[in-house]
């Protein structure tokens, strides 16, 4: 008897869609609100060094001096505090994701 519930299992879950989304084969769409990678137009950045203030991960650098802004991608939360609080709106925020990685780029900094 056994067996007849378990081939009744096996053909339904033959028959019926699959439980999972078909990521490869089918694009993920995205929501508006969706967090993703920030982005910077470095020339409208004015390096204030307001979104290296208040990023809680400590991921942004920057140094005014040498008109350089950096971003560790690896260390990123996704937050949002730095487009929300930058004062010329130079950051912005995709709703897509960037591909997972285990090495660090030679960009990426590292702090103490």
């Amino acid at each position: 008897m056994k067996i007849f519930v378990m081939a009744k299992k096996v053909l339904t879950s033959l028959c019926a869609r699959p439980a999972t989304f078909r990521y490869p084969l089918v694009p993920k769409t995205y929501y508006k609100n969706t967090r993703g990678s920030i982005t910077i137009d470095i020339n409208r950045c004015i390096y204030c060094g307001m979104c290296q203030r208040k990023c809680p991960a400590q991921a942004i650098l920057v140094t005014k001096a040498d008109k350089e802004w950096k971003i560790d991608r690896l260390r990123c939360v996704s937050c949002g505090y730095c487009v929300e609080l930058c004062p010329v709106k130079c950051l912005s925020m995709k709703n897509t994701y960037s591909a997972s990685t285990q090495i660090r780029e030679e960009e990426a900094f590292r702090r103490a």
